[in-house]
């Protein structure tokens, strides 16, 4: 069993930043590195979508388009957490966003990153932009 916990969200103007935190625990990663951690979103009316993901083994990151140059995802293994580093938030990016930890492999490989791919999910944090 793995819990997850994410932190960080807000409310932010256009132009500004905010770091969200993903923390995982339980007995599964005492002895675990190979897993990986990534950042989804839904915003209203919209359908939930892939944002950034990493391996905790290799440190390897994956984003997509509409974030790549703005948001960049990190790791802290000591502590099996991520971490989502967001600039220069536009409107469009106001939506909840969820971490989800894909255990005993890495990344997803498709464009569109599977949802059942994922073992666990967070509760999710909720960012808004807004001036």
């Amino acid at each position: 069993q793995v819990q997850l916990a994410e932190s960080g969200g807000g409310l932010v103007q256009p132009g500004g930043s905010l770091r969200l935190s993903c923390a995982a625990s339980g007995a599964t990663l005492d002895s675990l590195d190979y897993y990986a951690i990534a950042w989804f979103r839904q915003a209203p009316g919209k359908e939930r979508e892939g944002v950034s993901c990493i391996n905790f083994r290799d440190g390897l990151t994956y984003s997509v388009d509409s974030v790549k140059g703005r948001f960049t995802i990190s790791r802290d293994a000591a502590k099996n957490t991520a971490y989502l580093q967001m600039n220069s938030l536009q409107f469009e990016d106001t939506a909840n966003y969820t971490c989800a930890i894909r255990l005993y492999s890495h990344c997803p490989r498709e464009e569109k990153w599977p949802t059942y791919v994922f073992d666990y999910w967070g509760r999710g944090t909720l960012v808004t932009i807004s001036s």
